[in-house]
């Protein structure tokens, strides 16, 4: 009797510690809780301190914090046949707990398949070209039309963001070679555009010398004084009658 007594005590405590485990439950800051009584949704419960009754109430935790989530790479073809490997990293979080529970059985999977459709959809339209320099534009595009999609699960998209463009080997060499045309290129525009400069500058100096016979005198003598501190052997150089006829005249004169 008396052990059938404390055997009935223990099973009582018993009970009572798990009727107060289940019905106490804390949810931190950054949770929510959607409570089913009786299979119909009460107000959300948290954060802090919740009590709720066992065996009738269920609650089910909702995390508020933003998710970051891995889109696996995707096999893309662009609008002019190319066909890449593209992924992507998408950033949401739950907005209204209740429907994200009760409109999708799983929001998080329900929502990497949208990206991963939607990434197919949108960069299917675009040219390789504008996959590679037009990436701020195209991840605006993702990001508002899974937005779009999501938001009837009370799921807000923040952020989408394409992170690799594989590229096919052969793609690879031809986007390689157009780059060093355009580097050819444009050195040689730069060539060009210095020598047409350059003559410019040389007719300006002629047109100078042409009007100051002088100026060319000095220019000479110029180029005489850097030739000399080259430290040749043997220097030619023609001398203008200008320069020595002076003397020729002085001699002619002590002549006569």
């Amino acid at each position: 009797m008396f052990q059938f007594g404390l055997s009935g005590l223990i099973l009582a405590v018993l009970l009572v510690l798990y009727f107060i485990s289940s019905a106490i439950k804390v949810l931190r800051e950054y949770e929510r809780g959607v409570v089913f009584r009786l299979g119909r949704i009460i107000p959300i419960k948290g954060p802090g301190l919740v009590i709720i009754w066992p065996i009738i109430d269920k609650l089910v935790k909702v995390s508020l914090r933003t998710i970051t989530m891995d889109v696996p790479s995707q096999d893309v073809i662009t609008k002019d046949n190319v066909t890449v490997k593209v992924n992507a990293v998408v950033y949401f979080r739950v907005v209204e707990p209740i429907k994200a529970i009760t409109e999708v059985a799983d929001y998080e999977y329900a929502t990497s398949q949208i990206s991963q459709t939607t990434l197919r959809s949108v960069l299917g339209q675009s040219a390789l070209d504008d996959l590679l320099s037009k990436r701020d534009e195209l991840n605006a595009e993702l990001q508002k039309i899974i937005d779009d999609q999501t938001e009837p699960w009370g799921i807000k998209v923040t952020t989408v963001e394409v992170k690799n463009v594989d590229l096919p080997v052969e793609m690879q060499r031809a986007i390689a070679k157009q780059a060093e045309a355009e580097r050819e290129r444009r050195a040689k525009v730069i060539h060009a555009e210095g020598e047409f400069e350059a003559s410019q500058k040389l007719a300006d100096a002629a047109a100078i010398i042409g009007k100051q016979p002088a100026a060319l005198q000095l220019r000479f003598l110029q180029t005489l004084t850097e030739v000399a501190a080259e430290k040749n052997s043997t220097t030619i150089f023609p001398v203008p009658i200008d320069l020595i006829e002076p003397f020729f005249r002085k001699l002619k004169k002590e002549a006569e």
